[in-house]
């Protein structure tokens, strides 16, 4: 088993089961084993070899060449055996429904999951309640409600909740929403404004845009876009939120329109979901899959083709909060497969993540992965029929999962994997990260390539702790710099061009943020949301370093990076 100290720490303290008395009582190899046995129950279900799969599972995951989502790997084989990260709760107009899924959030959280939700069916502040002749409060009131129960909830006793508020941006209170997070409110929610076609065509033409209240569905005043796109820009430059949702890109690929439009993401951004829909995500380590010749497609062929097995049979083992969300989950059976260690392949293939040709790579690796992924889950279908929603779908032939691809931000099983996170460029080669009291993730391809080309020594690792970049050091080569161009390395736009290129071939959307040195300036934020825009994400998320109060990555607060890409493992949203 390839498990380094940081990746022990993490299983310790968050993943292996524990006695009443908090004691340790399981060992890495013995929880893979039970997710490994757990999951493979689902293929005795079906006629097939459960203690082949079992082997096949366990090889899977304890090998760290592909890991679930952290519920997954928590849950398997326990009492609670709920193994989805991600959800979207309704919040509908009226006080029976937001506190039913205040409610329903615990449930969530408690169970190790993040919610997501759209609070712009709600009427805006100050229009009036008939039922007592009083005004409304509007949305961002009650988003502190829900931020207030879950401060109350750690999830599963192992992680703190984590929420995404969506407001659409058409609603009266939009300019509220956006600047909710100014006075370091709303901490367990990252928040995102929903776009719409409307909004840009007015944007595009220099016009004003309608302002409508969802409870009259009558225009309630108008308001200059330039002007709501300057406010977002300076709100994430300011405190790292609002990121921007790109509502009709997400609908113009909803594979299950006849049950309505998706509104809302899970916390990260990358799941947009229907209400009470969930979804069970994995990564697969994109470092593993390389050998001296190159990329060894074979290898990421099978192990595709086994993790989309895995990760169906983790939808059929899971035993859901609620049963909304139980037929949502079995109707439409949404898995996210994605890939980490994005940078780790580029540099195993000496490729700069600041290129043209990491582009290219981006979009053929992930063009590979999504066609194999649907190929496997078509071949499920022929093996346990379509999934019950697919009449209806966009789908021309039969599969198992309404999606199966999606790139998540895989902040925790990253650091148990050894691998850089998602599709993100390294922090640094040498950094703390500020989960369970402080984490040193030194990275081991710089250590292996210095001591290779006899510039290593202790000194030089020293003076590169917590530094962001490692462009001006004189000792390190020009072409291992260019290996390991850091997140504040990347200009803004490149950030978004390899988000672009993975999403072409995902199914769902892509968590990337977009990483700002302390000194970028509120149009450089403004810039990338118009360059997402431009190059069809589905959401983007700007985060300019020192911009949040605490910080997931660097030992100081004003060093950089982002909670929100972050597996929520210790900060709320992080």
């Amino acid at each position: 088993m390839a498990l380094d100290e940081v990746g022990r720490t993490v299983l310790r303290a968050r993943y292996l089961r524990k006695d009443e008395a908090g004691e340790v009582v399981e060992t890495p190899d013995e929880m893979f084993r039970r997710v490994a046995g757990n999951l493979a129950a689902a293929e005795e279900r079906f006629g097939n070899d459960r203690a082949g799969y079992e082997e096949r599972f366990y090889d899977l995951v304890s090998s760290l060449d592909f890991l679930p989502n952290s519920p997954t790997l928590m849950n398997a084989g326990t009492e609670l055996q709920q193994l989805a990260a991600c959800f979207v709760l309704p919040v509908e107009d009226s006080l029976e429904s937001i506190f039913d899924s205040v409610k329903h959030t615990a449930l969530i959280h408690q169970s190790g999951g993040g919610t997501g939700f759209s609070f712009s069916r709600l009427r805006p502040r100050g229009d009036i309640v008939r039922s007592t002749g009083g005004v409304a409060s509007g949305p961002v009131s009650f988003m502190k409600v829900f931020d207030a129960a879950t401060e109350q909830i750690k999830q599963g006793g192992r992680r703190r909740g984590a929420n995404m508020g969506v407001l659409s941006v058409d609603h009266p209170d939009v300019e509220r929403f956006i600047r909710s997070k100014e006075e370091d409110a709303l901490r367990n929610f990252n928040i995102s404004v929903g776009t719409t076609g409307d909004f840009w065509d007015a944007y595009d033409a220099g016009e004003e845009y309608d302002l409508v209240n969802p409870r009259t569905g009558e225009v309630e005043g108008r308001e200059d876009p330039a002007h709501v796109l300057e406010l977002l820009a300076e709100a994430a430059w300011d405190t790292g939120d609002p990121g921007v949702l790109f509502l009709d890109r997400i609908n113009a690929e909803n594979p299950t329109p006849e049950l309505g439009r998706i509104e809302a993401t899970n916390p990260c951004g990358e799941q947009p979901l229907l209400p009470h829909e969930p979804c069970v995500l994995g990564s697969i380590n994109l470092g593993h899959v390389t050998d001296d010749d190159g990329m060894d497609w074979h290898r990421l062929e099978e192990t595709v083709h086994l993790a989309v097995r895995f990760l169906d049979d983790a939808v059929e083992m899971s035993e859901f909060p609620l049963e909304e969300i139980e037929t949502m989950a079995r109707g439409n059976r949404k898995v996210g497969l994605g890939g980490m260690g994005f940078h780790d392949m580029l540099v195993d293939l000496r490729v700069p993540y600041f290129s043209e040709e990491a582009l290219e790579l981006g979009k053929r690796v992930m063009g590979f992965i999504g066609r194999e992924a649907v190929a496997e889950s078509r071949r499920l279908a022929e093996e346990r029929g379509p999934f019950p929603n697919w009449e209806g779908s966009v789908h021309d032939e039969p599969r198992r999962n309404a999606t199966v691809t999606t790139i998540a931000p895989t902040g925790t099983i990253s650091l148990i994997a050894g691998c850089s996170s998602g599709i993100e460029p390294i922090y640094g080669v040498n950094y703390t990260k500020n989960v369970l009291g402080g984490l040193e993730v030194v990275n081991d391809r710089f250590v292996e390539i210095a001591r290779d080309r006899g510039f290593y020594s202790g000194g030089l690792m020293e003076r590169l702790e917590g530094r962001t970049t490692v462009q001006d050091v004189d000792e390190i080569p020009g072409d291992v710099k260019e290996l390991f161009q850091t997140a504040h390395s990347i200009p803004p736009g490149h950030h978004v061009e390899v988000q672009a290129a993975f999403q072409r071939h995902v199914e769902n959307a892509v968590s990337k943020t977009v990483n700002l040195p302390q000194d970028a300036s509120v149009d450089d934020v403004m810039e990338v949301f118009l360059r997402a825009r431009d190059l069809g994400v589905k959401g983007v998320t700007a985060f300019r370093s020192g911009s949040k109060r605490q910080q997931v990555l660097g030992g100081d607060p004003l060093k950089e990076e982002c909670i929100r890409a972050c597996d929520y493992l210790e900060e709320p949203g992080g």
